[in-house]
């Protein structure tokens, strides 16, 4: 015969399990916390990129329970052309490779942004490319890599202010044709700054942005074969109130509705960290002329690594096309 639990026993009982739920709440917090700042900040050691992709099941755990240490990323190869070394100001002073085009008259300027855990060495292939096609570079580190100073990175948010610093400074030199090129986290920096700052690029060259951070940090939960909920939530919850934002609202998808110049959207058909969908959602929130073109075997990265023709082929048509100009 059933025996209804007494009202005494029964309150202990709610008390008690109340308990063990507010320990686990602090406990998954504090965990995010750990994990939300070691992923903003890099430290001094050297080392390799850390890849989740290859993380074994231990490695994955380790990282889940008190995060990655992140060595800072060091440029690791110089240009092959002539380039002159500058510091340009933002909210840190930051690091950067100006090239002149080997031509009488350039057409233009393109000022190149890496992605997460990147530095502007990753860019050297990408602007030999354009330096050939007739275009300056100005290749960044952005704030906390490889030369520029800080250690902080808040995957594109505060990076915006680094972007706005670069026009400004291509900008004061004279050059009236200027193009913003950003691969992943560069993308989204690049976005955002068009954005906020009304910035007026010729045009802008976005590979791979994320549709929004909370998105991102699922995919990245995804990819390591844990499930999302509910630490993804509270990581970009500490990872924005660590770093002085909301991370909530740092949504390229948003970003797109205002950005109005000439836009070349690239995307890797292999990326496991960007969806198509995400990729089509900003493709049709752009509010200025627009081109999609997709990469069949490349993943998430400079597709001009994995596929340099077809890289060239929509990147130097977007350039010179009377419209863009």
């Amino acid at each position: 015969m059933y025996q209804p639990i007494p009202l005494p026993k029964r309150k202990n009982l709610l008390k008690t399990l109340a308990k063990i739920l507010l320990v686990v709440f602090i406990l998954m917090n504090v965990i995010a916390a750990f994990q939300a700042w070691s992923f903003t900040h890099f430290d001094d050691t050297v080392g390799n990129r850390v890849n989740t992709d290859k993380l074994s099941s231990s490695a994955k755990l380790k990282m889940l329970l008190f995060g990655a240490s992140l060595p800072r990323p060091l440029n690791t190869a110089l240009p092959g052309q002539p380039y002159e070394t500058v510091t340009i100001h933002s909210n840190v002073a930051l690091s950067a490779w100006y090239s002149k085009a080997d031509a009488p008259h350039s057409k233009g300027t393109v000022v190149l942004f890496h992605g997460y855990q990147g530095t502007k060495s990753t860019l050297i292939e990408v602007s030999d490319a354009l330096l050939n096609m007739g275009y300056n570079t100005l290749m960044v580190d952005f704030m906390g890599s490889g030369a520029s100073e800080g250690n902080q990175t808040t995957i594109g948010f505060k990076e915006a202010e680094n972007v706005k610093a670069c026009y400004d400074y291509v900008t004061q030199k004279g050059e009236k044709n200027i193009y913003l090129y950003g691969s992943s986290m560069g993308a989204a920096a690049v976005m955002k700054a068009v954005d906020d700052y009304k910035l007026s690029p010729r045009g802008i060259i976005v590979g791979c942005p994320f549709g929004s951070m909370y998105g991102t940090v699922c995919k990245r939960f995804e990819i390591m074969g844990i499930p999302r909920f509910p630490m993804a939530g509270l990581l970009a919850f500490w990872g924005g109130l660590e770093n002085g934002f909301w991370a909530f609202g740092h949504n390229p998808e948003d970003y797109a509705k205002h950005i109005t110049c000439p836009t070349l959207l690239l995307w890797g058909e292999q990326d496991n960290r960007v969806s198509y969908e995400e990729t089509q959602a900003i493709y049709n929130n752009l509010a200025g002329k627009k081109e999609l073109y997709t990469f069949i075997h490349s993943g998430h990265g400079q597709y001009i690594d994995t596929e340099p023709e077809e890289w060239a082929t929509p990147v130097r048509t977007f350039l010179w096309q009377p419209s863009a100009k």
